[in-house]
């Protein structure tokens, strides 16, 4: 499902140039007509600007993958990302430079290769007893630090400042009951922190604060873009609940079920008060939080938010007045 306000707008296509001029991009070769059709308006100058914010809902997130391939078969550049969770894996790969396939081929051989994925786990263990039971036996005893460092990518930047777009990644406080937004320093433990399920992950420390999932504060973290773009994209992997009606949830689907309801409750409420201007639904209700063994699956169901999100620029091109047309001036 895509949802899309109808505020109307066009890309314009970057130079080449260091981090301060990065704009957004034109248009490199691409499915016809479509593509050939954007890339004749992207070559024009005085185009507006995009940012995007990649939402979090974990193994869904996968579907962020079709979202960076479509800007990149279009020559799209953004010029400011957000992420939440995964959408903060996903967001800080596309930061650093990986295209979407680079990021596809290591996720389907990572994370999607149930050998590979639990091998790089297994490395990541602590190697001493003591650092096992650092902090007492829990719930939620996996050290999502160690993990993420054994599965990104080694192009990931390890800092902030290293990024080529700018990007910001939204963590929870635990103990002030606040979003924090991380855009600068330790961008692996920025990563850590918003991807930190409760539960699952032990919690992150930084900078003396406890963090955990940037996506119980905001799931799809656009309303941190706004005026660092003209046109701001927002994409929810949140999900809903899914399963047979009249059929009791598993107490681990409950649990899941009823954050993503009230995650959803978050999104509406912020999209009510200042919405995005693209906001797209990939189909990935019927997959969990942890189902990153079906990455392929996940990718399949939600190929088409691909295609949405080209139409949706396309429209977008069509309609937004030109800077310096009689149009925009008035």
């Amino acid at each position: 499902m895509a949802i899309s306000a109808t505020r109307p707008w066009r890309i314009r296509k970057a130079p080449k140039a260091g981090l301060e001029d990065v704009a957004v991009g034109g248009l490199i070769a691409g499915p016809a007509p479509l593509a050939a059709a954007i890339s004749t308006r992207a070559a024009r100058s005085g185009d507006p600007t995009v940012a995007i914010a990649f939402g979090g809902g974990g193994a869904r997130g996968l579907a962020h993958i079709h979202i960076i391939e479509a800007l990149d078969e279009l020559g799209i550049r953004p010029v400011a990302i957000s992420g939440s969770s995964i959408g903060a894996i996903m967001g800080a790969g596309m930061a650093s430079g990986l295209s979407g396939l680079e990021i596809r081929d290591h996720a389907l051989s990572t994370v999607g290769s149930p050998s590979t994925a639990l091998g790089r786990i297994w490395r990541a263990r602590p190697n001493t007893v003591k650092n096992a039971i650092e902090g007492g036996w829990r719930l939620g005893q996996f050290n999502i630090e160690r993990i993420i460092e054994a599965l990104l990518p080694k192009r990931v930047a390890a800092t902030f400042e290293e990024l080529e777009i700018p990007t910001k990644i939204l963590v929870t406080d635990y103990f002030e009951h606040c979003e924090v937004v991380c855009d600068s320093g330790n961008l692996r433990n920025a990563i850590a922190a918003s991807a930190a399920i409760p539960a699952v992950f032990r919690p992150v420390c930084r900078n003396g604060r406890i963090l955990i999932d940037g996506g119980i504060f905001n799931p799809v973290p656009f309303d941190h873009l706004a005026h660092l773009a003209d046109i701001v994209i927002g994409i929810d992997v949140v999900g809903l609940p899914a399963g047979e009606p009249g059929r009791l949830p598993s107490t681990v689907d409950l649990m899941f079920g009823a954050s993503q309801l009230m995650m959803q409750s978050i999104i509406e409420m912020k999209r009510k008060a200042a919405p995005p201007h693209i906001f797209l639904r990939p189909d990935v209700h019927s997959y969990r939080v942890l189902d990153f063994l079906k990455a392929k699956e996940i990718l399949a169901a939600s190929a088409g938010i691909r295609e949405q999100l080209k139409r949706d620029l396309d429209a977008a091109f069509t309609f937004f007045p030109q800077r310096g047309d009689p149009m925009s001036e008035s």
